[in-house]
């Protein structure tokens, strides 16, 4: 599709998101702060990655700070076979963590399966089966100490999660690399009719979500959001963005942007993807992903996270919520000890 096709791929989001009934929130914010999370994505690549992840899931678990743990996609590189083994075997790592583990989805175990090296799956099938294996459970997190979330089960979209901590609200969506899923399967030169009402579905689902929390946020005076996802939408590495790479995002950033402005508080993104540890302020005065999504007006509050990844997976990012009067979050990268 070309920019010609947005407005119709939009409208027909926003229609079957009215379809939708909003969820309910069962729990207020807490007040405590110092509360302190761990962001890790695009992990574990290759065979010296997958051996040594439960390394990392153990130092992790080691540190004393760390009270939750959020995983942003992408369980493996995007050359390697998407087997119902290599799941198990990562769900299996997954059930190391003892801390509640939030795992967002990422392209590289479901969207780009349809490729020969990955085992020429069909992609919705492989998400069913991610689905299966990560999200037993809707409305509690993996983990050894797994903990209550709001969960998109409803809508078809386990892996949608909502939850609040320390008067912040959190959201994790499955928004993934390769245009959100749109880029053509192998064969194809364009989005098959079943690929496309996926991505319809899911990405309805999640502006429903991004539309939740924000609520929830303005309703209970939370002073910050964040989200997690897998994609970067905003990549920087990326001279110069085609809009035929990265149509099928235009939603998502319309409503982060459309729900940032209307918010007073601090708008924190996550995001793996593109692998390398960066931050910033993507839809800022002068940047060129406002023209380039059609975003009219800058949107100030709103920083931007990358964790490292793949070659660059050498460390963890730790998160803490602050106190009152200060910088709602602030982050360091912990490196690897072994």
């Amino acid at each position: 599709m070309k920019r010609r096709h947005l407005a119709a791929l939009a409208s027909s989001v926003v229609a079957a998101t009215l379809s939708f009934s909003a969820i309910t929130t069962s729990a207020s914010a807490s007040a405590d702060t110092g509360y302190t999370f761990a962001v890790i994505g695009d992990i574990p690549y290759g065979a010296t990655a997958i051996a040594n992840f439960p390394k990392a899931v153990a130092q992790i678990n080691a540190d004393p700070a760390v009270q939750w743990v959020t995983h942003l996609g992408d369980i493996k590189d995007g050359s390697s076979v998407c087997s119902d083994t290599y799941f198990q075997q990562i769900r299996s790592d997954f059930d190391q963590f003892e801390d509640p583990l939030v795992y967002t989805v990422g392209d590289n175990e479901w969207t780009d399966c349809h490729r020969a090296n990955n085992g020429g799956y069909n992609p919705l099938e492989r998400l069913a089966e991610v689905r299966q294996v990560f999200f037993p459970q809707p409305g509690r997190t993996l983990g050894r100490h797994s903990a209550p979330v709001q969960s998109q089960a409803d809508l078809g979209v386990p892996e949608n999660v909502r939850w609040q901590r320390a008067g912040v609200g959190f959201a994790a969506a499955d928004v993934v690399g390769s245009n959100n899923s749109l880029a053509p399967w192998t064969g194809n030169t364009a989005p098959t009719p079943e690929q496309t009402a996926e991505v319809l579905s899911r990405t309805s689902a999640t502006i429903q979500e991004i539309h939740d929390t924000f609520a929830d946020a303005r309703r209970e005076h939370q002073r910050a959001v964040v989200l997690m996802l897998q994609a970067d939408m905003f990549d920087p590495t990326v001279s110069n963005p085609t809009f035929t790479d990265y149509y099928g995002f235009q939603p998502i950033v319309a409503a982060i942007a459309r729900e940032s402005a209307a918010y007073r508080g601090q708008v924190y993104l996550f995001n793996g993807d593109s692998h390398v540890y960066n931050t910033d302020n993507p839809l800022g005065a002068g940047s060129k992903w406002l023209s380039f999504y059609g975003i009219s007006k800058p949107v100030s509050n709103l920083t931007r996270v990358t964790v490292d990844g793949s070659g660059n997976a050498k460390d963890y990012l730790r998160v803490t919520v602050n106190g009152p009067g200060s910088q709602v979050l602030t982050w360091t990268k912990v490196p690897y000890t072994f």
